[in-house]
């Protein structure tokens, strides 16, 4: 295959073979279920129902952070969903996310269960609950939101665009990765240029912008996405790079980041969490299966 083709357009386009890399057979034109199936409930107020993907690890840091600052109220069960088998598409998990993407979030501790979806609305609804990880101060607090909203803005050319093309696409085409490259890196580069001027993403305060922005570019600067970082040249982002690793050496983001991992090394996977204990669980035979 090459950058040239001769492909035209049709008309009226139909879905008439799978088409999307890796992720081929998840995707589809329709949304809904497309089997039955009721989700698992533990007793925590609040159910997780997710992957360790960057938009998961955003929310499980969350928890794990507001669990940290003494908030019992944040003690969750994470039920992993395994997305590459069509999870996602079960009647019980497009009762609480229509979209049928990770996260989605269930708030047992609102009367008849508040559904949360979209990691962005997740860290927004959790912040106000517990009053935590987001300013009070309403100017500083805009700022956050901003960084919040950039964040889930920019990360589809992150993620759909340049780490399929570079690493799921089944085929590698130099026009779409240097489209999506150069974007990513005017996204660093402004990641870069913020940080120069400040401790974190929204100032001086460490916030639920840090957590979703991290969880995305610091990963990806840490060579934990698309197995990227040499070709995107991350450590040339000195100041990216260093609140990155200040991020990463917090006890609650090694936490979050190892709930519903189902990937990497074992010591690093946590399938499902329904206790702070179970972050004990560190051998083959004790990972739920």
């Amino acid at each position: 295959m090459s950058d040239t083709t001769d492909y035209q357009p049709p008309t009226v386009w139909k879905w008439d073979a799978e088409n999307g890399g890796a992720f081929a057979k998840i995707n589809r034109p329709t949304a809904g279920a497309t089997h039955e199936k009721v989700l698992p409930v533990g007793d925590n107020p609040l159910q997780l129902y997710s992957l360790a993907t960057p938009n998961g690890v955003k929310v499980t840091i969350m928890l794990e952070e507001l669990l940290a600052l003494g908030h019992s109220g944040a003690e969750y069960d994470a039920w992993l969903c395994r997305i590459r088998d069509g999870e996602q598409f079960s009647s019980g998990f497009v009762e609480i996310n229509p979209n049928s993407k990770i996260p989605a979030l269930l708030d047992r501790s609102v009367q008849g269960g508040q559904r949360v979806f979209e990691s962005g609305a997740i860290l927004l609804y959790l912040a106000e609950k517990f009053g935590a990880f987001i300013p009070e101060d309403p100017i500083e607090k805009t700022e956050c939101m901003s960084w919040l909203f950039w964040q889930m803005a920019s990360a589809p050319y992150l993620g759909g665009g340049f780490g399929h093309f570079y690493a799921y696409a089944p085929a590698k085409f130099e026009y779409p990765i240097n489209r999506f490259a150069m974007e990513t890196k005017r996204q660093l580069d402004l990641l870069d240029q913020r940080l120069s001027k400040n401790e974190f993403i929204a100032g001086s305060e460490y916030t639920i912008a840090d957590m979703a922005i991290w969880s995305w570019y610091g990963q990806l600067a840490l060579g934990r996405l698309y197995n990227a970082a040499e070709f995107l040249d991350v450590e040339s982002y000195t100041n990216l790079m260093d609140w990155t690793k200040k991020i990463d050496a917090r006890n609650t983001v090694q936490r979050g980041r190892m709930v519903n991992r189902v990937n990497g090394e074992l010591s690093s996977q946590l399938h499902e969490r329904h206790h702070a204990s179970d972050f004990e669980l560190k051998t083959e035979d004790k990972l739920v299966k």
